[in-house]
């Protein structure tokens, strides 16, 4: 399936567990809004946080807005988890 121009958003600010999307599609990107030091993010193709971790990623001490493109295939659902600090992050994903 083409996903070009059907991407669907969903925006975190705090500490916890967001089930993104249930069923397949992919992951296109993760834009650090306001990036907390010391936060983590995790990604689990799955629908809580016992899923196939897809990435863990750890905020430097010097925090940058930026925009991480993964393009990744889930199969059985997107869960993000935020933790170590509030994030304000947009997940960027097609379902299809």
């Amino acid at each position: 399936m083409d996903y070009k121009n059907q991407y669907t958003s969903v925006n975190i600010t705090s500490q916890t567990t967001t089930l993104v999307a249930t069923g397949n599609g992919v992951l296109h990107t993760i834009t650090f809004n306001k990036p907390a030091q010391s936060g983590t993010v995790a990604i689990y193709n799955g629908i809580d946080n016992t899923g196939v971790l897809l990435a863990t990623i750890t905020i430097p001490a010097s925090p940058k807005p930026l925009t991480l493109t993964y393009d990744i295939a889930f199969g059985v659902g997107l869960c993000v988890v935020t933790a170590g600090a509030d994030q304000d992050i947009t997940i960027m994903y097609a379902q299809g």
